[in-house]
């Protein structure tokens, strides 16, 4: 029985409820500020910078100003868009929470709201359009006279790299990767480099993240781009085409090297005897059944 009487009810000092409230409050801002700044003073300074390129590695080619700036554009354009749209429905729910006499009058239609959101969407993606367009050419622009020439075989389950370069009066040298071993391609820095992608098999795809470019190895074509090493050591690469059994051990590094050292490998390379080029079948350069050569 309750201090009134009432069976069942005990009574509570008046405002008890309503004292904590503000606690829980002060308890839970408190918890979010010392771990908003334990998060922030843990981050080391390459992850801060990570953070600054929204999760993108740091560029080692001379594609990156290219694709940076058109991946943080899109996503600034899909922050800015999406605030406002955020905005207008949080304004909208408080604003006219409940029908009164400030409550906007129902019509069928409002030709220039319509227009509006008609065009806007429109206007948007003619943007971000011309901007993907603009850099796409920049990032697969191809130059006439490239200093180096590399063919690259994407085979199951590993990468083949035939260096087009004149090696002690051979024409080009290969190197290849195994599962045990995988390979190593060897670039010259601040010089012109043109791959042409070829594959005996199935289709896969040559990816160095560092460059900020990737494009599909095909079986009976020749896909070919061109790019600068900018920046000099070892980088991490791989297959981004899910090709089979062992998919997940194509991968390879790429060693960005001065141009000394470059022309160093590819005479150990020669003194190996492994000169001409490897090309992983007949496949890798015809179309299977057709009789027809690379395209």
């Amino acid at each position: 029985m309750g201090s009134n009487g009432t069976p069942g009810v005990e009574e509570r000092p008046a405002g008890s409820a309503g004292a904590t409230r503000p606690a829980k409050r002060r308890l839970l801002v408190g918890a979010a500020l010392v771990l908003g700044t334990t998060l922030l003073t843990g981050c080391s300074s390459a992850t801060t910078e990570q953070w600054k390129r929204l999760g993108l590695p740091e560029g080692a080619s001379d594609r990156t100003e290219a694709i940076r700036s058109l991946w943080i554009g899109a996503w600034t354009a899909a922050l800015i868009v999406g605030v406002m749209v955020w905005g207008l429905i949080l304004w909208v729910s408080v604003r006219y929470r409940k029908r009164n006499e400030d409550a906007p009058r129902q019509v069928r239609y409002n030709l220039p709201l319509e227009v509006l959101y008609t065009l806007a969407p429109f206007a948007i993606i003619g943007v971000l359009f011309f901007y993907t367009v603009e850099h796409g050419n920049t990032v697969t622009k191809m130059d006439a006279n490239p200093q180096h020439t590399v063919n690259v075989v994407g085979q199951q389950w590993q990468w083949t790299f035939n260096y087009k370069d004149t090696v002690d009066g051979q024409q080009g040298v290969w190197e290849t990767g195994t599962l045990d071993k995988p390979a190593t391609l060897w670039l010259p820095v601040n010089e012109s480099v043109h791959f042409d992608l070829t594959s005996p098999d199935v289709i896969h795809s040559f990816w160095v993240p560092s460059f900020y470019f990737k494009l599909d190895v095909i079986p009976g074509r020749t896909n070919k781009f061109q790019l600068t090493p900018t920046k000099i050591g070892t980088f991490e690469g791989k297959c981004a085409e899910l090709c089979g059994l062992y998919h997940s051990r194509m991968v390879f590094s790429v060693k960005v090297v001065t141009r000394a050292e470059y022309d160093q490998h590819l005479k150990d390379l020669a003194a190996k005897g492994q000169t001409g080029a490897a090309t992983g079948g007949a496949d890798a350069t015809t179309i299977p059944g057709s009789g027809e050569g690379q395209k």
